[in-house]
């Protein structure tokens, strides 16, 4: 069995826990809020963020793993004597870490031409444990001895199948992250209104709108309700411990289980949802592309 390295970065929200457990690596994303610099999973975790953004007049904003970055880590696995990298990155469109990625990709082969280090790189197509739930099974996999080719190709098929469901109760941020028009932030926090999207190939649309806190909780759940293919696992992605139970209690009624795990939203995550968000992520229809 070849010797073998799982990398990602941390918009993939995989509570740290797992990822040692899985040995899975990552690469931290760099956040500036209110005029000081810091990096997501070394200066705090989601919720002390949530906490800063509550308290912030500011907004913040991210900046994408660097090039150089993801040199210094193929750099580090070839001296280790890894013989094939994966990398399962935040979806390409939302961000340039997956340019990076490839950049330092063929930096490396140009650099080291007598390396025979393999280096395969997955665009999620998707945010948070939307990849970082399936970077587990890739690893599980892998240290079954399945082929890097054969984990690749369960990746994107996975990946075709996962859809987001996303809230906002305040609207401050996700209006800077372009998801929503100024107008409608302001009217809709004004009037007590929550956008609900789907958030699918790094696509967001707007599918439903909810009237009051009451209405927010009822209208995510039948919207995953509708859109789930039945039988499969689903998680919920909180910003806050406040609305787990709320939430778990009526897609426990709805769907007939609970979610698989309940996670914080990781800070690149939530520097465009704000601080007072809620997702759920789970299996859909195959979607092509």
């Amino acid at each position: 069995m070849k010797k073998y390295a799982v990398l990602t970065d941390s918009a993939c929200d995989l509570p740290q826990e797992l990822a040692d457990r899985h040995h899975i690596d990552i690469l931290c994303f760099k956040i500036a809020l209110d005029g000081e610099g810091y990096t997501e999973r070394v200066d705090f975790d989601g919720a002390q963020f949530c906490d800063m953004l509550r308290k912030s007049d500011g907004l913040p904003t991210t900046s994408q793993v660097t090039q150089f970055e993801f040199f210094d880590q193929f750099e580090q696995y070839a001296a280790q004597g890894v013989e094939q990298v994966l990398y399962v990155s935040i979806n390409a469109g939302g961000s340039g870490t997956n340019a990076a990625a490839h950049a330092a990709a063929q930096q490396f082969a140009q650099e080291h031409p007598d390396s025979a280090m393999q280096i395969f790189i997955v665009d999620s197509h998707c945010y948070s444990m939307g990849y970082g739930r399936e970077l587990i099974r890739a690893s599980e996999m892998l240290s079954e001895g399945k082929p890097m080719e054969d984990v690749v190709a369960c990746l994107e098929d996975k990946f075709a199948r996962v859809e987001i469901l996303l809230t906002a109760y305040t609207l401050k941020i996700i209006r800077k992250s372009g998801r929503i028009s100024a107008a409608s932030a302001i009217a809709g926090d004004l009037l007590g209104i929550h956008p609900i999207f789907t958030l699918n190939d790094g696509v967001s649309q707007v599918i439903k709108k909810a009237r009051g806190d009451k209405m927010v909780v009822s209208s995510m759940v039948s919207a995953l309700k509708s859109r789930m293919v039945e039988g499969t696992p689903y998680m919920l992605a909180l910003t806050d411990k406040k609305y787990e139970k709320e939430y778990t209690e009526a897609l426990t009624r709805a769907v007939g289980y609970p979610p698989e795990m309940a996670f914080q939203l990781g800070c690149a995550v939530c520097s465009n949802t704000g601080p007072e968000a809620v997702g759920l992520i789970f299996e859909g229809q195959k979607r092509e592309r």
